[in-house]
Parts: C-alpha cells; sequence; structure tokens
C-alpha cells in the first residue's frame, strides 16, 4: 500500500497532490496574485459606501478654531457646569462644592475659633453656639466657683485648636452637606 492521503495517492482534497482545488493553478489566481473581479478602491466617501446614504444629512463643517490655532482647553471634567452646582463637583465623589472656602474657615477656627467663628462661617451654627459656651462661659463660672483656679479653660481650648486642623485636612462640609472647596 503506498503511504499518502487518501490512500490510493492524491492530496487532501482528492485528485493529484499539485492541484489546487479552488480550480486555479497554483501560484496563479490566488486572491494575493490579483483583484477579484468587482473590487475596487472604495466610492465616495470610503469603506464602500456613497458620499450620502440616503437619509443622512451631510457631515457637519469643522469647529471653528482660536487664532493661531492654539486656546485654553480646560481640565478634564471641569468644562461642564451643574445646575445644582455652580463651584464644580468632586471630582471621585460627585459631591457639589460649596460656596465657602476650606482655608478660610480653618485659619478662622484656628484663630477665632474660641468664639466658633469658623464654624459660624461654615453654617453650623448649633456647633458654634457650643463651642462658644464650652469655651467661654463655662471655663469663667468654673473659675468663679473654683476660687481662681480655671484648669478647665486650657482643657477647652484644644477643642476649637483641634476643630481647626481637621476642617484644613478633611474634606468637611457646610451646614447644607456640600463639600468646602
Amino acid at each position: 500500500m503506498q503511504g499518502g492521503f487518501p490512500p490510493g495517492g492524491g492530496g487532501p482534497f482528492g485528485g493529484s497532490g499539485g492541484q489546487n482545488p479552488y480550480g486555479a493553478p497554483p501560484g496563479q489566481g490566488s486572491p494575493t496574485a490579483q483583484e477579484p473581479a468587482g473590487y475596487g478602491p472604495p466610492i465616495g466617501g470610503g469603506h464602500g459606501l456613497p458620499a450620502n446614504p440616503a437619509g443622512f444629512p451631510p457631515a457637519a463643517p469643522p469647529m471653528p478654531s482660536y487664532p493661531n490655532g492654539g486656546g485654553f482647553v480646560p481640565p478634564p471634567g471641569t468644562a461642564i457646569q451643574t445646575p445644582g452646582a455652580p463651584y464644580g463637583v468632586h471630582p471621585r465623589l460627585g459631591i457639589p462644592y460649596s460656596d465657602k472656602q476650606k482655608a478660610i474657615a480653618g485659619l478662622l477656627q484656628l484663630f477665632l475659633g474660641y468664639f466658633g467663628i469658623g464654624r459660624f462661617y461654615t453654617g453650623h451654627t448649633g456647633l458654634a453656639v457650643a463651642q462658644l459656651v464650652v469655651c467661654m462661659v463655662l471655663p469663667t463660672v468654673i473659675t468663679m466657683v473654683t476660687c481662681g483656679i480655671g484648669v478647665f479653660s486650657y482643657a477647652a481650648m484644644l477643642w476649637p485648636l483641634i476643630d481647626g486642623i481637621l476642617l484644613l485636612v478633611q474634606d468637611s462640609t457646610d451646614s447644607e452637606g456640600r463639600l468646602l472647596r
């Protein structure tokens, strides 16, 4: 028995081994040798489509450019104005920014926090009044009751100091829940 495929000789597609099963002799008529009939360069709009397919309007004209080809391009995420957030939104959290600033709130709380001014600025009036009472009224009352030993007044000064530092380093909010910018 002779070797080969199928038994009895011939190529895998039948017939003799040197013949192309697709009808053309090897090396001629292959898709790479010449283009098949009916194909050619694209007509009209490219990719084989006509320039203006039925039902579609013509392409829009190019956008006008700034003089000298340049111009201001806003950073990503800042070009879209949200009606409820005139100062923008936080890029990761999506929470709108407040009209109040974090640096001003923190510095007011550090220097005038004994009177609760930083919290009055952010709109937290209840917290500001509590700081005012704890830092002003209670030390005065305790000093009068203890005949001049006002140790509590030093401890009461820590609350505005720590609160001012936290306002500066954390994502703090105003009374409406918007982030301080």
